[in-house]
């Protein structure tokens, strides 16, 4: 039977200098939809899985677009609503050499952040799901979004759903008068698998600690439904050069990937998303290790893929974790 996932999130319309230009000097952007959860959602699909995405829109031709992407995308569109606002947008200028990557984002006040929980059916949208996937960055966006997250969490749990958070601080964020240890521990808590690092355990379950596993073991303890702790370490060399490797505690091990050199980086936004969605992808037929070196070389061919979403598809990110065909010209 072929597996569902349910994502919940933002989406934002992406607006890219040309190439390697810097805002200062480009008079023209190049324009794609994308958002953390959604960018999950498309993965997935592409991979041969149901997904859906559930978010908001304005009622507009830009609404519609966005809406369109989904679906050339291959993602169920039949949670996407519709309502009165605008769309969030974020800027990319892509970096190269020492010149560092930079994004401006203008987000606020969305239809989505402006949502009306109330709107939204969980027990119809979960029906025949398998798996449900949020980020840190819903409940940070406003206080509704934070309802909408917290209502999708607890429906998802007691219908059986597994449920994944990539935590995701993003301490710019918060600004709507609550903090993430006021919400993010009742979303935490519920969750089967969550990515987080050291700096996301400390602000958002008020676990100060120094080492990867002990930190683990101390967010399981405060949240038992935690199975699975991963993350994923980047060495930036330069903008154009970075190290890759991921890690997976499965409460009793951690699990290490390779360590990938990538040299000559097109687009690392949406890399931890690509990671996400191949460890999704791989924990719901897969061993533990194996999921992990599927979403690391997932992550790592994101990479070389301009926009926001990962279109590689199984075949390719299988070949990378054995070595094969890689860089090689394939007719």
């Amino acid at each position: 039977m072929e597996k569902r996932v349910i994502t919940l999130g933002e989406i934002m319309m992406r607006l890219s200098t040309p190439g390697h230009e810097r805002f200062v000097n480009s008079n023209t952007f190049n324009t794609v939809y994308g958002g953390a959860e959604a960018n999950v959602a498309v993965s997935l699909a592409y991979w041969g899985l149901s997904s859906a995405h559930v978010t908001a829109f304005p009622n507009n031709d830009l609404g519609k677009a966005a809406t369109q992407y989904l679906r050339f995308a291959g993602v169920d569109t039949s949670y996407v609503y519709f309502d009165e606002g605008r769309m969030g947008l974020y800027f990319v200028e892509n970096g190269a050499m020492q010149r560092s990557s930079k994004i401006i984002y203008d987000r606020f006040d969305s239809v989505f952040a402006n949502f009306d929980p109330s709107k939204i059916n969980w027990e119809e949208i979960f029906k025949g799901a398998d798996w449900f996937h949020w980020t840190g960055i819903t409940p940070a966006i406003s206080a509704s979004a934070s309802q909408i997250c917290l209502e999708a969490v607890t429906a998802a749990r007691q219908l059986g759903v597994k449920i994944s958070g990539d935590i995701n601080y993003r301490r710019n964020l918060w600004q709507y008068g609550i903090g993430p240890l006021d919400i993010m521990p009742k979303l935490i808590n519920k969750c089967d698998l969550i990515i987080a690092g050291l700096t996301d355990f400390e602000n958002c379950m008020d676990i100060h600690e120094k080492d990867f596993v002990t930190a683990c073991k101390k967010a399981q303890e405060k949240s038992p439904s935690i199975k699975y702790v991963s993350t994923t370490y980047r060495t930036s060399i330069s903008a154009s050069h970075n190290k890759l490797s991921g890690v997976l505690w499965n409460g009793k091990d951690l699990l290490k990937s390779t360590e990938y050199d990538m040299t000559h980086i097109v687009d690392r936004v949406g890399g931890g998303d690509a990671f996400m969605a191949g460890l999704i992808y791989g924990l719901l037929g897969s061993s533990d290790q194996e999921a992990l070196d599927f979403a690391t070389a997932a992550s790592v061919l994101k990479h070389s893929i301009p926009g926001d979403a990962n279109f590689v598809s199984v075949d390719e990110v299988k070949q990378l974790v054995k070595g094969e065909n890689v860089g090689k010209l394939l007719r």
